[in-house]
């Protein structure tokens, strides 16, 4: 008799193959500011809307600027994002890097295994 999958056994084996994968050299880990940094770099860059420096660095829930400035050095430093020019040469954009595309590739394949176990 095959035991009845509830919504959260997806989600906890999600989250068991997406621990699977930090474990495999890749890019350095994010902390949880980080993670929420990128999360709206890779919102944005999805809905096509230019998110730069100086946006990023406005956003309050985040902290204080010099807090999301260090963060933004930090990631960039580790691989997850990049800095583009734009017509400002003031200004700065946020892009996700090829490596930071490739991770969440690789979760997303978690994400399709994890609801193919049900």
């Amino acid at each position: 008799m095959k035991r009845q999958t509830r919504p959260a056994d997806i989600y906890l084996r999600f989250l068991q193959l997406a621990e699977a994968i930090r474990g495999l050299p890749s890019l350095p880990s994010l902390d949880p500011l980080e993670e929420r940094i990128l999360a709206m770099v890779a919102r944005a860059g999805k809905e096509q809307q230019r998110l730069c420096v100086r946006d990023m660095m406005a956003k309050e829930e985040l902290g204080s600027p010099a807090t999301v400035h260090n963060r933004l050095k930090s990631m960039r430093e580790k691989g997850w994002i990049m800095l583009t020019d734009t017509e400002d040469s003031r200004r700065k954009q946020i892009e996700l890097t090829q490596a930071a595309l490739l991770h969440f590739d690789k979760l997303s394949k978690c994400l399709v295994e994890a609801a193919k176990g049900s």
